[in-house]
């Protein structure tokens, strides 16, 4: 069990495979646990690293507030603390907002961007499709403050993420993680700078960007990557259809098909 000691909290890792390195990070509520399905496929040909976020799983939880900056800081550290002047990197959900937000800040450790239905919805300003959104995941929130653990995250998984009765149809195993992991959600909800995003600098990237979203997620991401897609010219885009908002998971090997070609650039 790889434990680096990463801007001095305690991160889990792993790495696969040989080539190219591939660095996957994980959404809210996960671990790297969330990309066991495609890490084998995208093996044979890249170095894949996947991490537990801290706060989430076998990383440490610190007990002070989190926040996003911290999530980006920890990202480029590991990549140094792994020798990886450089790479492919993929996020979902909350961790395509923090592969955003570092490309906004150090574009030097990119080969490739990958980005899938960040939940920026900073961007958006008063988009009215916004309001049932923030009202479920107040919802949420209203659970989790009762100390209600596992039921705040049936409801985010049924309302907020992945659609009515999806909770029962989730393995035990990965019920038991988003329990676990309900309170590191909580400080992200809490960190207003984990939904906006700085385009003025992110429009300096020029590395090859690929954005991904799900026809059945929420119309709202589409908007997101709209307005992302508006800063980034060289962005290219991709619809997974009959999938959501984690394809890794419904639909790995379209997944692997269109992230492996997207990660084939040269370092």
């Amino acid at each position: 069990m790889p434990i680096s000691a990463i801007n001095g909290v305690q991160i889990y890792w792993e790495a696969d495979g040989v080539g190219s390195p591939l660095v996957l990070v994980h959404g809210s509520w996960g671990d790297h646990h969330n990309w066991a399905g495609v890490v084998p496929h995208l093996a044979r040909t890249h170095q894949v690293v996947t991490y537990d976020r801290r706060g989430h799983s076998a990383s440490e939880r610190v007990a002070t507030q989190g926040s996003v900056d911290e999530d980006v800081a920890d990202l480029a550290a590991l990549m140094a603390a792994l020798r990886l002047p450089r790479a492919h990197v993929v996020g979902n959900s909350f961790g395509a907002t923090i592969v955003l937000k570092l490309a906004a800040t150090r574009p030097d450790l990119f080969a490739t961007l990958t980005a899938h239905e960040p939940p920026l919805i900073g961007l958006l300003g008063n988009d009215p499709a916004l309001t049932a959104v923030q009202a479920r995941i107040g919802a949420v929130v209203a659970t989790l403050q009762t100390g209600d653990h596992a039921g705040g995250a049936r409801q985010f998984v049924d309302t907020v993420a992945l659609g009515p009765g999806m909770w029962d149809r989730l393995p035990s195993d990965m019920r038991q993680t988003f329990i676990q992991n309900a309170p590191t959600w909580m400080d992200e909800v809490n960190d207003q700078d984990a939904f906006t995003l700085d385009l003025a600098r992110l429009e300096t990237f020029d590395r090859p960007v690929l954005l991904t979203h799900g026809d059945q997620s929420p119309p709202f991401f589409g908007a997101i990557l709209d307005r992302i897609t508006g800063t980034l010219p060289q962005a290219t885009r991709h619809l997974f259809s009959g999938a959501g908002h984690t394809p890794h998971l419904t639909h790995p090997d379209e997944f692997v098909r269109v992230v492996g070609a997207a990660a084939s650039a040269p370092i």
